[in-house]
């Protein structure tokens, strides 16, 4: 297989311990070690240097700033360019308050937040988004700040990415040679642990070890008690946790009392507020924490505050409470206040490097704009996922499908997220398939095709989508049997083997069988893209059914069915034959089989080339780029042409047809405009107008995963990655 984008270049990769814009230092090829990893030491002393940021990673804007990213309920945001110009936000858009300020010499200055209104905010110099951090830069008169945003978002590592933490690290130097008298302050309202800011919430302390811990949570705690989209956690309990020691201290207080304080001494009054419980949105009540930091003329001095959710059961499948993955051996909220932090230095020394391994990558295999787009959707892809643990300690990966309807495992949401989870830890991909082909070979599920979903979030109790377990009305059959096909086939090349499949191969049968009849000219339906309505003779979904029976026979012919296989494959070859002839509509290829005049983006064809299927010839997709970058849009290619806006995800599969990096350059250069101009401050959306950039739909969706399907293209990259995990090579 040919690699994707050749490139005749090396890329290199500039450590500069202390240095985060630049420098000079040591460079690599693509494919050498990984750089190495400045010290930062621990989390609360002082540290010589920066936290290590790849050089490749500016300051370019984005659409919202990841804070705490966890999963879809422990998922906050910033949707200003300034943290202290706007209040943190759910990725819903809720308020989910948090303030952050700092004293130097009896002033005050405001770092994050809105309050108090009577504090200024600091000059915001920077800020620098990478994988896994999201780092402020800021200055106030005499002193340097720093804010960082760690989420340990680890795919190989499922006991560290289950766990709902945070952490925000405040680093502090003179910043004119004078030493100075430094405070930090830090608070979260209840707002994080209800839905609506009108339910009662109480609080307590939790003794652990030498820290302080104290957590609210709502009174009522309906665990599990409420599915839907735009809706926030209401039950378990939001924990903050700061060391125990002089010159630090916790409590809990209404907002205005525990902010003016501060901003008035530096300090905070010692005892809790006993007015418990009472409303979120009644004095609101914040947990708040105060640190005494001189700071010196050298060094930067470190403190860090980290936030753990423990919602106790996160997702109802079948009927069954599942516990959250880091939950399974019986540990409770005090084993994760204590592995949070105790973890803390392995995982900021993880993420440093990692951050670094994953840039390099990025830009070597599509440039900067390429990697920028990456490195914003890769925390959102991962929080709009559950890890949790089946009752034999198996990991389940489960979706939300986030500002679109709410589904929960959706498998046309699986099918664009899977390509970064593919990339990094196929373990996660079965995660997600396991739920749902177990559910489809269930009694409850009686159609011959696969399921859409298995619910609305957070429980997966039975397909809700269109016509339910009940009706064929507003299915995707062929939508959904095709991309559960791919997926096993794409699984199989990133572990090495088809064992997946074979220990469900009655389903891929009947799905491809399924496929055989009603596949390559699809009847009257929807596809993934439900919200431009149902189309028959849909020529990019039969595309899709054709490279899945392709991977249909694939996995037969490695799972010891050499007859199928054959079979099969003659009969994808003779589909893709006449696909080529009947969708031509001169220089690229039809909407829809009896629509001459018509266009739409082929996005489904990339498995032919991944998958090494080869049924359709090189001169389609040389056709299909040639027309796509005659109808670019300012901030992108559409989607079809029925309408202006387009899907983020689709574009950049679309742009790999060729593996030419000229044409790949094209289509994601109005992506990267897309990103500066869009005025939606919203997470990542995937569904937007190509004409000003507007947002039509969506966002904060697992879907942006798909954006790191370039990398499948390169077959020693994606071993590389896979061998983190440790996972056989492809």
């Amino acid at each position: 297989m040919r690699t994707f984008l050749d490139r005749a270049w090396w890329v290199s990769l500039v450590v500069c311990a202390g240095c985060a814009s630049g420098g000079a230092g040591p460079m690599q090829p693509p494919d050498g070690p990984p750089p190495p990893v400045p010290d930062a030491g621990p989390p609360d002393a002082a540290v010589p240097a920066p936290p290590f940021v790849p050089p490749e990673i500016d300051d370019a804007r984005a659409p919202a700033y990841p804070l705490f990213t966890s999963d879809p309920y422990f998922s906050i945001w910033s949707f200003s360019d300034k943290l202290c110009e706007s209040w943190p936000r759910h990725w819903t858009g809720a308020v989910n308050g948090m303030v952050a300020m700092i004293r130097v010499d009896g002033a005050a200055h405001r770092l994050m937040g809105l309050a108090p209104a009577n504090v200024p905010c600091a000059e915001q110099t920077r800020v620098l988004v990478t994988p896994t951090r999201t780092i402020y830069e800021l200055r106030v008169p005499g002193v340097e700040v720093r804010l960082s945003f760690l989420s340990a978002a680890f795919a190989d590592d499922l006991d560290r990415l289950s766990r709902p933490v945070g952490y925000l690290t405040f680093e502090v130097r003179s910043a004119d040679g004078v030493g100075h008298d430094v405070s930090l302050y830090f608070d979260n309202s209840a707002e994080l642990a209800v839905n609506t800011p009108e339910q009662a919430v109480t609080w307590d302390t939790v003794q652990v070890d030498d820290l302080q811990v104290r957590r609210v949570g709502t009174t009522k705690q309906p665990v599990l008690g409420k599915r839907g989209d735009d809706l926030r956690i209401d039950w378990g309990y939001l924990h903050q946790i700061v060391p125990q020691r002089d010159g630090v201290s916790q409590v809990v207080l209404g907002h205005e009392t525990a902010r003016a304080a501060f901003a008035a001494n530096g300090t905070l009054p010692l005892i809790d507020d006993t007015r418990k419980p009472r409303a979120a949105n009644d004095d609101w009540p914040v947990i708040a924490t105060a640190m005494h930091v001189p700071a010196t003329t050298a060094d930067w001095a470190a403190n860090t505050v980290v936030l753990a959710y423990d919602d106790e059961y996160s997702i109802e499948l079948m009927g069954r409470r599942l516990r959250p993955y880091w939950r399974r051996n019986g540990d409770d909220a005090r084993a994760l206040v204590r592995k949070a932090v105790a973890d803390h230095d392995a995982i900021l020394h993880e993420a440093q490097a990692f951050d670094a391994e994953l840039v390099r990558d990025l830009v070597a295999v599509g440039g900067k704009p390429f990697m920028r787009l990456a490195v914003l959707s890769y925390r959102q892809a991962i929080a709009a996922h559950k890890l949790v643990a089946a009752a034999d300690g198996t990991p389940l990966f489960f979706s939300k499908e986030n500002f679109s309807n709410g589904c929960i495992a959706t498998v046309d949401v699986t099918y664009p997220s899977a390509p970064l989870f593919l990339l990094l830890n196929p373990t996660l991909v079965k995660g997600m398939l396991t739920p749902v082909v177990d559910y489809a070979s269930s009694s409850r599920w009686r159609f011959d095709f696969a399921p859409h979903d298995l619910g609305t979030y957070p429980l997966a109790n039975g397909q809700v989508y269109g016509g339910g377990e009940t009706s064929e009305e507003n299915q995707m059959p062929v939508e959904e049997s095709a991309n559960l096909i791919l997926l096993f086939g794409a699984l199989a090349k990133a572990e090495g083997n088809a064992d997946y499949a074979a220990a469900h191969w009655g389903l891929l049968e009947k799905w491809a069988r399924y496929l055989e009849s009603q596949g390559f000219d699809p009847a009257s339906q929807l596809s993934t893209d439900d919200f431009a309505g149902h189309l028959a003779h849909n020529v990019n979904l039969s595309a899709k059914a054709i490279v899945a029976l392709g991977a249909y026979a694939q996995l037969a012919d490695r799972t010891g069915h050499a007859g199928e296989a054959a079979r099969v494959r003659a009969l994808a070859d003779g589909f893709a034959a006449q696909w080529v002839t009947l969708a031509s509509d001169g220089d690229h290829t039809r909407l829809a089989f009896d629509r001459p005049g018509t266009w739409s983006q082929k996005y489904n064809l990339v498995w032919d080339e991944l998958l090494g299927l080869d049924l359709f010839p090189a001169a389609v997709t040389e056709r299909e780029l040639a027309h796509a970058r005659a109808r670019l849009d300012l901030y992108g290619l559409p989607l079809d042409n029925r309408a202006g806006y387009t899907k983020l995800d689709w574009t950049v599969w679309t742009a790999t047809l060729t593996g030419k990096r000229d044409d790949f350059d094209a289509l994601i250069a109005p992506l990267d405009r897309f990103l500066d101009a869009t005025p939606d401050r919203v997470p990542l959306t995937d569904w937007y107008e190509t004409g000003d950039a507007r947002r039509s739909g969506f966002q904060a969706r697992s879907v942006v995963g798909g954006v790191f399907l370039p990398m499948l293209y390169d077959d020693a990259l994606w071993a590389r990655w896979l061998a983190r995990a440790g996972r056989p090579r492809p």
